[in-house]
């Protein structure tokens, strides 16, 4: 894979920590900048922390969902300002509308396929919510 030419900054939300390594390491060789969340809780940490340009974001996790995520991010728009929310789920494409409603700009399946990711952040893919 060739490095991206404008790195960004990615934040990794998933409970799976096999998972959540897997999508580290294809951010990483994309050449973007990476940080990661175990849950729902931590991201919203994070969010509050910095600013990011894309989320990966599982729907499936303890103490606070993707869902629940999405709708923090409604509340708090100075800390979604400009970041890109593409939801990584093996059976979120039964709820794009709802996820669509709640600000995913884009759904991918599990398990992701590097090409799908690096497609749909230069605008050559069309995502399940497209």
């Amino acid at each position: 894979m060739t490095p991206a030419s404008t790195p960004l900054r990615f934040l990794v939300v998933d409970d799976d920590e096999d998972m959540r390594e897997v999508l580290v390491r294809v951010v990483e060789r994309m050449g973007h900048a990476v940080d990661q969340a175990s849950d729902g809780a931590k991201a919203v940490e994070a969010l509050a922390r910095r600013s990011y340009d894309v989320m990966l974001l599982d729907l499936s996790m303890p103490r606070m969902t993707g869902e629940d995520v999405l709708r923090w991010l409604r509340r708090h728009p100075q800390s979604a300002a400009g970041v890109r929310v593409i939801v990584v789920s093996a059976w979120a494409e039964s709820r794009v509308n709802a996820l669509t409603a709640l600000g995913v700009d884009a759904v991918l399946p599990k398990p992701l396929l590097a090409e799908q990711l690096r497609e749909l952040l230069e605008g050559r893919a069309r995502s399940e919510s497209a």
